[in-house]
C-alpha cells in the first residue's frame, strides 16, 4: 500500500476543484492540434520557415504515424497486458524487467541492469551529451483486482492498480519510436525503468546508482482517471506536494480504568496531540501556502476496562515547499512532545525516513515544462492540453526533479463506456488503452525536441 496517499489517492479530489475535457478528446489526436507551424523560440526551432522547423514537423508527423499504426497499437496493448496479468510489488519486478529486458533486446537497444534491484537504464542516441532522460514506474500494489476481464491479474492479492504497467508500456513505445528516429537525435536519450514507486524509496535508489549521471533533464508521465482519453494536463512551477510520514508513541502507566488517579492516561495525551496537530496549519501557516497534517492512524489498548501503558499515533505532512516540510516537521516533534509533558507522559516521535523517505515537491522546471507543453498541444491539440491544478499528493519523481531540471504529466484515460472512471488504488480500477500510443508519442516527442533545443539553448 502507498505509505504515503501518494499522488494516486488524491486525485480522486479532482473533480472538486477542476474537470474539463472536449466533447471529442481524441479528434485531434495526430492533427498537431490544427497548428500548420511550430515556434518554440529560444526553447526550441527558432522559426516555422527555417529548415530545423520543416525537419522538426516531419518528425513529428513520423512519430504520430507511427504510435498509430495498427500494428504498433496492437503491440502496446500485449505488452501492457502481458505485465498487467503479473503484477509485481516494489522491488519485486522481475518478471516485468525481464519482460523490459527482452524488448530492448529485440529493438538493439542497450541497457544496464540491475539498477536499484531490477530498474533498467537503456541508451538510445550518441552517447554523447546532452543527454535527456524518460521515467517510468514499474511496481503493482497489493490489492486484489475485481475487474472482469480477458486480462485479469493471474497473481492472488496484487494488481497494477495505478497504471504502471500502462507508464512501462508508453516508455517502451517511446523506445521504439526513438530508436527508429535515432540517426535524427542530436544527443542522448536515457531511458529509466524505475522499480518501488509506491514506496517512496525507487527513485532515491535509481539516483544513487547514477541512473541520472550526466542528465541535464527529465520527464515523467501518470495516468489520471479525471481526464478523458486524448487529453493531458500539467502546470509550470509548483505542481505536486511534498510529503513525510511520521509515528508517534506516547507512553504512560497503565492500570484499571475504574482507578484513573493510580495511571497516567497515555490515551488522554494522545487524544490532545491529534488534536492540536490540527492548531499548526489553521493557526500558523500562511493560509495562502497551503499545507496539510492528518492523523490517520491511532491504537491503543484492548480492553474497555484498561487504561494501557502506551498509545500510537500516525499520518502524514505535506507542503509545496522544502522549507515549509521541514517547519511541520519541528512544530509535529514539538507539539506532541509538548502535549506528553503536559500529561505527565513521554514520547518518541520517529518520522521513519529510512524506510519512508521524505519526499520533496514536485516542481515543474518552467523551460522543461514549456518544450512539454508545446509538444502537448501539438499531439493532442490546443483545446486537449490542460492547465492542471496543483495536487496535495506525492510523487516520487519529485527527488529527480530535486537534482536536475524537469517536469511532470497526467495523460487521461477517462472513459466511461470502457469503465475507465474509477481512482488508483481502487480494486475496480482501469484504463482506456487508447492513451498507450498518445503517452508514447509524447515521450519521444519530446526526448527528441528537448535534444535540440539543448544544443540552440547552448549556442545562444
Amino acid at each position: 500500500m502507498d505509505q504515503f496517499f501518494c499522488l494516486h489517492l488524491f486525485l480522486l479530489f479532482f473533480n472538486l476543484f477542476f474537470f474539463s475535457s472536449s466533447s471529442d478528446p481524441k479528434s485531434s489526436f495526430g492533427k498537431g492540434g490544427g497548428h500548420d507551424s511550430f515556434i518554440l523560440g529560444n526553447y526550441g526551432y527558432s522559426s516555422s520557415s527555417s529548415s530545423s522547423s520543416s525537419s522538426s514537423s516531419s518528425i513529428k508527423d513520423e512519430i504520430i504515424r507511427v504510435a498509430n499504426a495498427p500494428e504498433n497499437v496492437k503491440w502496446l496493448k500485449r505488452i501492457r497486458r502481458e505485465i498487467h496479468e503479473y503484477p509485481e510489488l516494489g522491488y519485486e519486478e522481475f518478471k516485468t524487467s525481464a519482460l523490459i529486458r527482452r524488448e530492448l533486446d529485440q529493438m538493439g537497444i542497450g541497457y544496464r541492469w540491475p539498477v536499484a534491484g531490477t530498474g533498467v537504464v537503456a541508451t538510445i542516441g550518441s552517447g554523447s551529451p546532452p543527454f535527456v532522460a524518460l521515467r517510468a514506474d514499474m511496481d503493482a500494489l497489493p490489492i486484489q483486482e475485481m475487474v472482469e476481464w480477458e486480462h485479469k491479474s493471474k497473481i492472488d492479492g496484487k494488481m497494477h492498480a495505478c497504471g504502471h504497467d500502462a507508464h512501462v508500456t508508453m516508455l517502451l513505445g517511446a523506445a521504439k519510436l526513438l530508436q527508429e528516429l535515432s540517426d535524427t537525435l542530436q544527443g542522448t536519450v536515457v531511458l529509466i525503468f524505475q522499480p518501488a514507486e509506491e514506496l517512496g524509496s525507487g527513485a532515491l535508489r535509481m539516483i544513487e546508482e547514477g541512473a541520472i549521471e550526466n542528465v541535464e533533464a527529465i520527464l515523467g508521465l501518470h495516468v489520471v482517471h479525471r481526464y478523458g482519453t486524448g487529453t493531458v494536463a500539467s502546470r509550470p512551477g509548483e505542481f505536486l506536494a511534498g510529503c513525510g510520514s511520521f509515528k508517534a508513541e506516547i507512553t504512560g502507566k497503565g492500570g484499571h480504568a475504574a482507578l484513573p488517579q493510580e495511571s497516567i492516561d497515555p490515551i488522554l495525551a494522545a487524544s490532545a496531540s491529534v488534536v492540536s496537530l490540527q492548531h499548526i496549519v489553521s493557526r500558523e501557516t500562511d493560509p495562502l501556502q497551503s499545507q496539510v497534517v492528518s492523523v490517520s492512524t491511532f491504537q491503543a489498548g484492548k480492553a474497555f476496562n484498561v487504561i494501557p501503558d502506551s498509545a500510537v499515533i500516525g499520518g502524514t505532512f505535506r507542503a509545496f515547499s522544502k522549507q515549509n516540510l521541514d517547519s511541520l516537521k519541528q512544530r509535529i516533534q514539538q507539539v506532541i512532545t509538548g502535549q506528553a509533558t503536559v500529561h505527565r507522559c513521554s514520547a518518541k516521535v520517529e518520522f521513519s525516513e529510512e524506510d519512508h523517505p521524505l519526499i520533496p515537491p514536485t516542481v515543474n522546471n518552467e523551460r522543461v515544462y514549456s518544450i512539454m507543453h508545446h509538444i502537448s498541444t501539438e499531439i493532442v491539440g490546443d483545446n486537449n492540453t490542460h492547465t492542471a491544478p496543483c495536487i496535495m499528493g506525492s510523487e516520487d519523481l519529485a527527488f529527480y526533479l530535486d537534482k536536475i531540471p524537469g517536469s511532470f504529466l497526467l495523460i487521461g484515460t477517462r472513459n466511461e463506456r470502457l469503465g475507465s472512471v474509477y481512482p488508483p488504488h481502487s480494486p475496480y480500477f482501469t484504463i482506456d488503452e487508447d492513451a498507450l500510443p498518445i503517452g508514447a508519442a509524447i515521450h519521444a516527442a519530446f526526448a527528441h525536441r528537448y535534444l535540440i533545443s539543448s544544443s540552440q539553448w547552448q549556442q545562444i
